[in-house]
């Protein structure tokens, strides 16, 4: 007698996702104080737009939020749409915080891009953008905290 195999079902319909250069934002949850967001994103990739060949690059991206705040999701999909588009590290350095800047107005942002070596060169693109008249409060100076004891001490 034939062995009986459970019935599949289909796996559940996943909404498409695509490429898209729209960010989406969402409210910052606590405006009234200053604090860090840090995206990491290791695996950016383009287009040579001389040669057509893959440029690789691991981005960071550090911003105070103002009154919005970009969803991840969206943010994947930005990077996302870079991939088969042909332009130089400098150029999409300066695109990337320029849409960062327009779709969320920060007070604050700095993007790091460390570009692969080609060609026996490495390419490091620092970008930032401060909202006018926006100033950082001073840091505090903590004191260290105290050593451990450990049972020795006893």
């Amino acid at each position: 007698m034939p062995r009986k195999t459970p019935r599949e079902r289909p796996a559940p319909a996943l909404p498409p996702t695509a490429p898209s250069r729209e960010l989406q934002v969402f409210a910052n949850p606590a405006p009234e104080r200053d604090y860090v967001i840090r995206f990491d994103v290791p695996e950016f990739t383009c287009l040579c737009p001389l040669t057509g060949q893959p440029d690789f690059a691991h981005f960071t991206i550090a911003y105070v939020p103002d009154r919005l705040c970009v969803e991840l999701k969206s943010l994947k999909l930005y990077f996302w749409s870079y991939r088969n588009e042909g332009a130089f590290h400098e150029k999409v350095t300066n695109a990337i915080c320029s849409d960062l800047v327009r779709a969320v107005a920060p007070r604050f942002v700095r993007i790091d891009a460390d570009w692969s070596v080609r060609g026996g060169i490495r390419t490091l693109v620092t970008v930032e953008q401060r909202k006018r008249g926006w100033k950082p409060a001073p840091a505090l100076a903590l004191a260290a905290a105290p050593a451990a004891r450990g049972p020795e001490s006893l």
